[in-house]
């Protein structure tokens, strides 16, 4: 029987920690080898971590990758009976994103990514060359392709049918992929249409953890060549997840298959060529323990957002060596569920929470911010803004004093707040997380300088609504109110005047909510919007206030990316802009 057990390495990687990432790409090798793994795939870019962005640029930074891809074909001499597949950048004259293949102290081959995604936050076009040759690799006799992520993602894609085509029974796909809504679910689909497609095992790792906006899921798998799932790795962690390829039953597959022999002699004409590299043949290790079951229960939408928020997180702050963070707790819901994503990320240890109330702020709110930190166990710093707030008046009153109050007044309060905040971030190096979420940051429903300062945002990509759902949900899955019903239930408010309510500013977020989504993350016109029932002048307004803020946006703290256009890398909008949308069409 042939059978090939391969390793899918889904570690962290940190972009520029060469040293670092080297060091858990051995320490992966070990455990995968103390396990009879045959072959060990790590993900996209693993060397020098992904997206290495303007990093490519500098020529030292090329050379010391090539340095440690040396280090780890020199530490697989230690490796007796296993084969990798390692990502990193390769140049002679040009960039090309590659995955090394390296067995028993020498490097086989190398093969270059052809498929450069150069949409929403990917900009490979921007960096790298792309490769023109397929690679199969012969491992005892089982032939193994080799691909790197876009690669596999379309039908007519040339790595995966060129690797088929070549006689690869199992196709390796390395990957950097993030994480957004329903991608896992679209991922699987496209993994099991390739496996159909080419009648070939499909092993595909991915990236995981936090980097700036963008959080990777992990979520490796391993499909048979009928597109059944074999495994799946854990999501938002760190995991080797390994599986057992049987060959043999691809070969029988294939035999005689009309289809197949269709398949193949259509792809073989005009595709790019294929290279084949032999491993040692007595790379296979016929006798292996049995490996336990890898099936996964996939988490529902708002533990998976929970999730990919509180990894996002951790990892901005850790590798960016904070210890601690703080947070302003106004009593509401976004704040109260910023607090408790930071404590599941870092610890209760790790956060400060600060009350900053004035003279509009409710008692409710005083309770419901002191409620929410003895929840999480965290610290509650209060501190009055009131009196400086009447200075302020007082020093500006000269000049106000033929104007009538109005939205300057409530942003000097925030401004106030934020200038506290950032004090005690200065002061004793905590990184201070923003609180505001995409509904206000899309209309501008938020003070620049005041409630947008901070070092990371954790809502930035999360709609109002859906802030209320992962609220609910966390406290369902706490089995008590870690954040009060009252906060919950209570109309948002900013409480910078009498009796505010935020829907005096904006429209309601059951309204607001998916005219952002339509326009922002779908693309949609004023007119496809009001197509699908809403008000015309409510559009418009909405549009209208979107675009005016881009200026707000751009000074905004990076922040996790969870929906398919979150607002960063993927939304590019001019702040200087005279194109308007016509009503109607």
């Amino acid at each position: 029987m042939r059978r090939l057990r391969v390793g899918l390495a889904q570690i962290d990687c940190t972009v520029g920690d060469l040293d670092g990432n080297v060091e858990k790409i051995k320490e992966y090798c070990r455990r995968a080898e103390a396990k009879k793994v045959d072959l060990i795939a790590f993900p996209e870019l693993a060397i020098c971590g992904y997206p290495p962005e303007d990093l490519l640029y500098k020529p030292h930074f090329i050379s010391d990758c090539s340095l440690k891809l040396a280090e780890i074909v020199n530490f697989s001499r230690e490796l007796k009976e296993m084969t990798l597949i390692v990502g990193t950048v390769g140049s002679s004259s040009q960039v090309k994103n590659r995955a090394a293949i390296i067995s028993d102290g020498s490097l086989l081959g190398n093969y270059h990514k052809v498929c450069l995604p150069n949409y929403g936050v990917f900009d490979e076009q921007r960096y790298f060359a792309p490769g023109s040759q397929g690679l199969v690799v012969s491992l005892g006799g089982i032939l193994i392709g080799v691909t790197i992520c876009e690669d596999i993602w379309f039908p007519e894609g040339p790595q995966y049918v060129e690797a088929a085509v070549g006689g690869a029974e199992i196709i390796i796909n390395i990957n950097a992929s993030p994480y957004q809504i329903e991608k896992a679910q679209e991922r699987a689909k496209v993994l099991t249409s390739r496996a159909k497609e080419s009648l070939s095992g499909i092993a595909y790792v991915n990236l995981v953890g936090g980097q700036d906006e963008l959080v990777f899921d992990g979520r490796s798998l391993a499909l048979d060549h009928n597109g059944n799932i074999l495994a799946e790795a854990d999501s938002f962690k760190e995991d080797l997840l390994m599986v057992d390829f049987d060959a043999d039953a691809v070969t029988a597959a294939r035999d005689g298959n009309p289809v197949w022999k269709e398949y193949r002699q259509k792809k073989k004409t005009g595709q790019i060529p294929v290279e084949t590299v032999v491993a040692r043949e007595s790379r296979i290790q016929q006798e292996k323990p049995d490996l336990p079951s890898r099936a996964r229960k996939r988490p529902g939408l708002a533990e998976d957002l929970l999730s990919a928020l509180t990894l996002g997180v951790a990892d901005y702050v850790k590798k960016n060596h904070f210890t601690r963070v703080l947070i302003g707790l106004s009593g509401g819901v976004d704040s109260a569920l910023t607090a408790a994503i930071a404590v599941e990320a870092l610890g209760s240890d790790a956060l400060t929470a600060v009350f900053l109330p004035s003279r509009y702020t409710t008692s409710e709110s005083a309770e419901d911010a002191a409620a929410v930190a003895a929840n999480l166990g965290v610290d509650l710093m209060t501190i009055s803004i009131d009196d400086i707030f009447a200075t302020y008046l007082d020093t500006l009153g000269p000049v106000f004093e033929k104007h009538e109050s109005d939205l300057t007044e409530e942003n000097l309060q925030a401004r106030i707040r934020g200038n506290i905040l950032m004090a005690l971030s200065n002061k004793f190096g905590w990184l201070l997380l923003s609180t505001g979420n995409k509904s206000e940051m899309s209309v501008g429903y938020a003070t620049l300088y005041g409630d947008m300062s901070g070092g990371f945002a954790v809502l930035k990509d999360v709609q109002k609504k859906l802030v209320f759902e992962l609220a609910s949900h966390l406290n369902k899955l706490s089995g008590k109110f870690i954040i009060p019903e009252r906060i919950i239930t209570k109309p948002p408010s900013a409480e910078l005047r009498p009796n505010q309510k935020d829907s005096d500013s904006i429209p309601e977020y059951e309204i607001l909510d998916p005219i952002v989504k339509a326009y922002v993350e779908e693309n949609k016109s004023i007119s496809e919007i009001v197509s699908s029932g809403f008000d015309g002048r409510m559009v418009a307004e909405v549009v209208g206030m979107i675009d005016r803020s881009e200026y707000k946006r751009r000074q905004a703290p990076p922040g996790v990316k969870i929906t398919g256009r979150a607002f960063g890398k993927d939304w590019r909008l001019p702040i200087t802009n005279w194109y308007k949308d016509k009503p109607f069409r």
